[in-house]
C-alpha cells in the first residue's frame, strides 16, 4: 500500500483536556499498544514480531537502551511504547516514487511531523536535483556515485559532517567512524550530543569512564533508587518492572521531577494479576518537586546533611577518592536560604531525602534529560557523583550511578568511536589496524556542525538514521543552515522533516529497519547493539524486508566509502582479514588508507567488521565469538568491577562546583521540553499523552494555575510561547492553548519538537555543548492568530 495512511494532520480543534492519571501501564497499555500495532501491522504480523522483541534469538527493540534480564525473559518483554516503535517499523504502509510524484516538496513541509510519520515505510532511493519540486527515483549504484563524487570533490574533509542516530547497530557505526576517519575528518556529531554528552563528560572526569557503573540486578538489589530528570512511565516503560522488583524486595524510591508523573506514582504490570485487576504497585515513596536547574542545590542539600550527620564510607573515600577535603569545606558552608531558593524546596523536604540516603546501604541514583539539558548540566552529574562517593556507592551490590539512555544504541555507537572527540586509545588502536594516521583534531558536535553549515564551512551532510532537524535546537536557524549545503544524505527508514530540509541536492537511501532479515552479501546477517548497562548482544530480524530495494546500513556506508575512494566492487579472496601481528602495517595517505579498507568484504560479511572491532575497541576482544552467546556480554568498567578509577589522578574525584541559581525575570516562565507518551523522541505515535490528561493534540503548554493567574491567563487560553536569549534575539512558537497543571511556581513544560525553535543554538551546557533545552526562559502572550495550528 502506498500514499498517505487514513490518519489526518493535527487539529487542534479537536484537543481534550482532563485529568493526569495516578498510575502508569495497566490493561489500558496493553489494549493500546496491541490497537496500535494491529493498525499498523494486521493482527497475524503483530504477533509474530513482537513474540521476537527483545528475546535472545530476536531483535533489539528500536526504542529505549532500558538492558534486558539475564535470565527469564517474558513472552512480551516488551512495552506499550516499545510495541509501537516496532510497529512504526513494521508496518505495511509505503512511501514510494508514486508517492513522491504526488506531494511536492512544499506541500510535505507543511505537514505536521505526526502526519509524516504515518506515511509508512521508505522503500526506494530518491533524489532531489537542484532547482526540483519533487524528489524522483534514483538507482542505487548511481545515488552512491553521487555521494562519494561529492566527498571527493570537497577542498577539505573537514566540509563533511556525518551525523548519527543512537539507533545505528554497532557494525554500522563501526564502518561509519571508520569511513568519516580515512576520509581525514572527526565530525561525526550523533545524538547523544542533544541529551546524554553532560553525562559521558561528567563521569569521564570523575570516575573515568562516562558510562554508568550498574548492572540491572543492582536496582533489584538496591536499598534506595532515586530516579532524577526522568519520567520512566512513558520514556523507558520497562524500567518500571525492575523498580517494581526493587519495591518487592524492600526497596524506597525517590523522584526528583517537577512534575508527579504517572509512572513513579503507581505501576500496575499488566503481567502480574495485581496489574490488571488490582491496585498495582505504589512506587515513589517520597516526590520531590523540585524547581527547573534545582537539582544541584538539592544533592548539595543532601550532601551536607550526610556530613553532618557523619554517614560517611571514611574507607572508600580515604582508599578511591581524591578532593574530599576542598568539597568537605563547600559542605559545611552551604547557606540553606540560598538551597531553598534555588531548588525550590523546604530545608525540611532536602533533609527528609537525605534521611533516606542516611538510611540506606546500597544506594542507585538515575537520571536522565531532566539532569543533563542545562547550563550547568555537567556540575549537576558530578553532584551526583559526589553524594554517590561519599557514601562508597560506587563498585558494591545494589549501588552505583545509572544514566538511562534514551535510544536504543546510543551507548554503543560511542563505544564503537561515533564521537567528535575519540580517546587517543581508541585512535592509537585504529592506526595499527588500518595503517593510516587518523585525525586528531576535534570535530565538529551537533551544535557546531550547525554553525558550520551556516557560516559556509560545512557542505556535505550525512545522517545515519534519526531526523536531525527536528531533533536539533533553534528550528530557523537550523533550517536555513542545512538548506546551504551542497548535499544532505539521509539513510532511514521512515518519512521525517528532515528529508525536506534539502540542500541544493538531497538523497534519501532507505534502510533495513531491526525487524527484517539481512541477507547482505548472500548470507543471513546479524548485528548487535549495547544497552544502557554495557551489555552488548546480538540483534536479528526475521521479517522479509518491506521492498527488495533496501540495503542494510552497512551496505550503505561500505558501498558510499568504495565510491568516496573509487574501490572495486569484487570481494577478494579471504579479503584482507587476518589479525594485525608484529609492527604495524606501512603508513598510508588518508585516501590510500581509505581504498585500503577491504568494504567489499565488510559488506558481505559483518563477522569481520566484528573482527576488526575487536583489535580497536578497548574491551572488545574476541567479540564476534562473545556476542553470539545467548544474553551477550558485558564491556569492562574499571570502578563497577574493581573499584579502580581512570582518571587523570588515578582515582575518583570529588569535584566543588559553585551553586548558581538561574534567575527568571519577573513575568517569566522557566520553561522545560519534554515528550508526550505517544512519542519517542521526534517520532510521534499519536495526539494523545494519557498520563498528563491530554487527548487529540499536542500544542499545549503546562503553567501552574497560579501562574497562569498572575500572568492574565485561564486555562483553555490560546497562547504564543516567546524565548528570549542574552543575544537580544525573540524566538517563537504560536499558538499553545495553557493547560493549568501542578508543577513549582516559575516553571512551564511542552513538548517538543514543537517546542525546539525557542532554544537557542547558542544556549548550551558548559563542558558538553548540551542544548538547553530544559532552561528555556519565556514569556506569555495572547497568540497572534487565535486559529488552532494544523501545521508545524
Amino acid at each position: 500500500m502506498s500514499g498517505p495512511a487514513p490518519e489526518q494532520d493535527i487539529d487542534e480543534a479537536g484537543l481534550r483536556v482532563g485529568p493526569p492519571q495516578d498510575h502508569a501501564a495497566g490493561p489500558t497499555g496493553v489494549v493500546v499498544a496491541l490497537q496500535h500495532a494491529t493498525r499498523q501491522m494486521g493482527v497475524r504480523r503483530t504477533v509474530e514480531v513482537l513474540a521476537r522483541v527483545n528475546q535472545k534469538d530476536g531483535f533489539d527493540c528500536q526504542g529505549c537502551a532500558w538492558p534486558d534480564p539475564e535470565g527469564h525473559r517474558h513472552a512480551a518483554e516488551f512495552c506499550e511504547n516499545g510495541a509501537k516503535a516496532v510497529a512504526e517499523e513494521a508496518t505495511r504502509r509505503q512511501v514510494g516514487a508514486a508517492f513522491f510524484a504526488e506531494h511536492p516538496v512544499a506541500e510535505l513541509r507543511e505537514r505536521t511531523e505526526y502526519w509524516l510519520g504515518q506515511q509508512g515505510r521508505l522503500v526506494e532511493p530518491m533524489v532531489l536535483r537542484p532547482g526540483a519540486t519533487h524528489y524522483e527515483p534514483i538507482p542505487w549504484d548511481d545515488a552512491f556515485a553521487l555521494v562519494g563524487g561529492a566527498l571527493r570533490g570537497l577542498d577539505s574533509p573537514d566540509e563533511a559532517v556525518f551525523y548519527t542516530s543512537g539507533k545505528t547497530s554497532n557494525e554500522a557505526a563501526f564502518a561509519y567512524q571508520l569511513l568519516a576517519r580515512t576520509l581525514g575528518t572527526n565530525n561525526l556529531p550523533d545524538c547523544s550530543n542533544m541529551c546524554h554528552e553532560s553525562t559521558s563528560v561528567g563521569l569521564a572526569e570523575t570516575i573515568g569512564i562516562g558510562k554508568g557503573s550498574v548492572h540491572l540486578t543492582d536496582l533489584h538489589e538496591a536499598e534506595l533508587i532515586v530516579v532524577a530528570g526522568q519520567n520512566p512511565g512513558t520514556n523507558h516503560p520497562r524500567m518500571l518492572g525492575a523498580l517494581e522488583t526493587a519495591k518487592r524486595n524492600g526497596a524506597r524510591i525517590i523522584a526528583v521531577n517537577p512534575l508527579r508523573e504517572a509512572g513513579l506514582v503507581r505501576f500496575k504490570n499488566p503481567q502480574r494479576p495485581s496489574g490488571v485487576v488490582g491496585h498495582g504497585t505504589v512506587l515513589a515513596d517520597l516526590h520531590l518537586p523540585v524547581r527547573l536547574n534545582g537539582d544541584l542545590a538539592l544533592f548539595r542539600g543532601i550532601a551536607a546533611r550526610l556530613l553532618e550527620w557523619d554517614a560517611l564510607d571514611h574507607g572508600f573515600v580515604a582508599e578511591h577518592t581524591h578532593g574530599f577535603d576542598a568539597y568537605a569545606q563547600v559542605l559545611r558552608d552551604v547557606d540553606w536560604a540560598e538551597l531553598e531558593r534555588a531548588s525550590g524546596l523546604t530545608t525540611a523536604q532536602i533533609t527528609e531525602a537525605a534521611e533516606y540516603f542516611r538510611d540506606s546501604r546500597a544506594t542507585v541514583l538515575c537520571w536522565a534529560m531532566g539532569i543533563t539539558q542545562h547550563r550547568n548540566a555537567v556540575a549537576v552529574v558530578k553532584e551526583l557523583v559526589n553524594v554517590a562517593l561519599l557514601q562508597g556507592n560506587v563498585g558494591k551490590p545494589g549501588a552505583g550511578l545509572c544514566p538511562v539512555r534514551g535510544h536504543s544504541n546510543v551507548q554503543g555507537d560511542r563505544t564503537m568511536g561515533i564521537w567528535e572527540r575519540p580517546a587517543p586509545v581508541f585512535l592509537d588502536n585504529l592506526a595499527a589496524e588500518f595503517g593510516f594516521e587518523p585525525p586528531r583534531a576535534h570535530g565538529y558536535d551537533v551544535v557546531h556542525a550547525i554553525r558550520a553549515f551556516r557560516d559556509g564551512r560545512a557542505k556535505v551532510f550525512v545522517g545515519m538514521g534519526g531526523n536531525f532537524v527536528s531533533a536539533a535546537p533553534d528550528t530557523e536557524v537550523t533550517e536555513t543552515a542545512l538548506a546551504r549545503a551542497d548535499l544532505t544524505v539521509h539513510v532511514s527508514t521512515k518519512l521525517n522533516r528532515s528529508h525536506l530540509v534539502t540542500g541544493r541536492t538531497a538523497l534519501i537511501l532507505p534502510a533495513l529497519g531491526r525487524t527484517e532479515r539481512d541477507l547482505t552479501g548472500g548470507r543471513e546477517q546479524r548485528v548487535s547493539v549495547e544497552d544502557s548497562m554495557s551489555v552488548v548482544h546480538a540483534s536479528r530480524g526475521r521479517l522479509a524486508p518491506a521492498s527488495v530495494n533496501l540495503r542494510s546500513e552497512v551496505d550503505i556506508v561500505c558501498s558510499i566509502a568504495k565510491a568516496a575512494f573509487g574501490v572495486p566492487d569484487e570481494v577478494p579472496d579471504g579479503g584482507d582479514t587476518a589479525p594485525r601481528e608484529g609492527a604495524p602495517p606501512p603508513s598510508a595517505t588518508l585516501g590510500e588508507a581509505g581504498a585500503r579498507v577491504p568494504w567489499a568484504v565488510f559488506r558481505a560479511d559483518y563477522g569481520e567488521i566484528r573482527h576488526r572491532i575487536a583489535r580497536v575497541v578497548p574491551g572488545a576482544v574476541d567479540y564476534d565469538e562473545r556476542v553470539t552467546r545467548p544474553g551477550g556480554f558485558v564491556m569492562p568498567h574499571p570502578p563497577r568491577d574493581s573499584r579502580t578509577f581512570p582518571t587523570a589522578v588515578g582515582r575518583a574525584v570529588f569535584t566543588a562546583s559553585p551553586l548558581e541559581v538561574l534567575e527568571v525575570p519577573e513575568g517569566r516562565l522557566l520553561l522545560q521540553t519534554l515528550r508526550s507518551h505517544d512519542q519517542f523522541n521526534t517520532t510521534i505515535y499519536g495526539l494523545d499523552d494519557r498520563y498528563r490528561g491530554i487527548r487529540g493534540g499536542r500544542r499545549v503548554v503546562f503553567v501552574h494555575p497560579a501562574d497562569a493567574e498572575a500572568l492574565g491567563f485561564a486555562d483553555g487560553d490560546l497562547v504564543d510561547l516567546v524565548s528570549e536569549w542574552t543575544d537580544g534575539g525573540e524566538r517563537r512558537a504560536p499558538s499553545f492553548r495553557v493547560v493549568a497543571y501542578e508543577q513549582p511556581r516559575g516553571c512551564a513544560a511542552a513538548y517538543y519538537p514543537e517546542t525546539n525553535p525557542l532554544v537557542p543554538l547558542d544556549s548550551v551546557a558548559l563542558g558538553s555543548g548540551t542544548p538547553t533545552s530544559k532552561s528555556v526562559i519565556v514569556r506569555l502572550e495572547t497568540a497572534a492568530d487565535p486559529t488552532p495550528r494544523t501545521g508545524r
